[in-house]
């Protein structure tokens, strides 16, 4: 692990000397969209060089859900696979697979029992999520934010990148922190939430006044990031656009704002840049140009996707480091946990 955090203890005091620490996590429940590699997955590569970073396939948080277990680990494959080939380096960040550090679990059940009924009870992703799935009203459904805050505190993480909606359970690990030391003395890290500092938000193409997501009922209002050319070209065709012929982001233009968005994020460029740009350009044009952009800027990803997968040997190799590293630094964290609370050590 490059770049790690050193610990001293002078007169019992510990002081630490470190970079901040990032703790992100994506769940593998199939190929992300390119909403979430412009908003999440990019942002999650760049913080590598100035960040000790801490990345997992958050498979345990997938199961909440039904699923079919041959997918489900072919759907973990993936997304190591796919993390890998968008950027995450092993020799700058410790990436692994969740349930391959037992400590997450562990200290859930700790947390559990330095949680309130209540508070849980607040989170409005389990109300959203009981209410669309009401026949799987599960207790992991319920808990899975107090497993986001063990991913979280087990890595003593100062910072951590999520979207608007899961900045609510950042909240929580903040509250179940804070009471934990105020009980125990000082344990845990008081995590930050953050928004990515850059990329776009990146909305439906069959509707853009809702964000892009893979569970739309309508294939086309996503683009995944291992679709093919051709299905990528199709879709952005059919792509919802606004009234008029004017290639402007404007609050009246969301269907073109949203193309805009994608196509800078894409080619790097600002938004202003992009529609001074592609002004002129008739609808039909301008939906292709941003396909183009976007085809051009997954190839390389998807062919390093294609070798990854054709080397499953690698894969294994990268999970099993991954999981040492990232048990060590759990393990020393869910130590002092159990010391503090009065278990006895063996």
């Amino acid at each position: 692990m490059s770049g790690h955090y050193t610990e001293r203890r002078t007169d019992s005091v510990e002081t630490t000397e470190r970079k901040k620490i990032v703790f992100s996590a994506i769940q593998p429940t199939g190929t992300p969209t390119i909403g979430n590699f412009v908003g999440a997955i990019r942002n999650m590569v760049a913080m590598q060089d100035d960040y000790t970073c801490f990345y997992a396939a958050a498979d345990l948080h997938s199961i909440t859900v039904d699923r079919v277990p041959a997918e489900f680990r072919k759907n973990v494959t993936e997304m190591v696979a796919l993390l890998l080939a968008c950027g995450i380096d092993p020799e700058k960040s410790t990436f692994f697979v969740q349930s391959h550090v037992s400590a997450h679990a562990e200290l859930t059940w700790l947390l559990n029992c330095n949680t309130m009924f209540g508070e849980a009870k607040r989170m409005t992703q389990f109300k959203d999520k009981s209410k669309k799935h009401p026949e799987n009203v599960n207790v992991g459904l319920f808990d899975y934010p107090v497993l986001m805050a063990a991913d979280i505190l087990l890595y003593r993480a100062d910072y951590v990148p999520v979207g608007i909606d899961q900045m609510q359970h950042v909240e929580l690990a903040r509250n179940i922190a804070e009471r934990f030391n105020n009980k125990y003395s000082p344990t845990f890290t008081v995590p930050e939430g953050v928004l990515p500092k850059f990329g776009a938000k990146v909305q439906s193409l069959a509707d853009p006044t809702v964000k892009m997501s893979k569970s739309d009922d309508n294939p086309n209002g996503y683009v995944l990031m291992l679709d093919d050319a051709d299905t990528i070209r199709r879709k952005f065709k059919r792509a919802v656009t606004d009234s008029g012929d004017e290639i402007a982001a404007r609050a009246d233009k969301p269907g073109i704002g949203n193309l805009l968005s994608i196509y800078a994020a894409f080619t790097g460029r600002t938004v202003e840049a992009a529609e001074k740009e592609c002004a002129g350009l008739g609808y039909g044009d301008f939906k292709l140009r941003v396909a183009d952009a976007v085809i051009a800027g997954l190839e390389p990803i998807q062919a390093r996707f294609a070798d990854y997968m054709r080397n499953k040997d690698y894969l294994t190799e990268q999970m099993q480091r991954g999981a040492e590293a990232a048990a060590h630094a759990a393990r020393k964290t869910l130590e002092k946990v159990y010391r503090k609370m009065g278990f006895i050590r063996l």
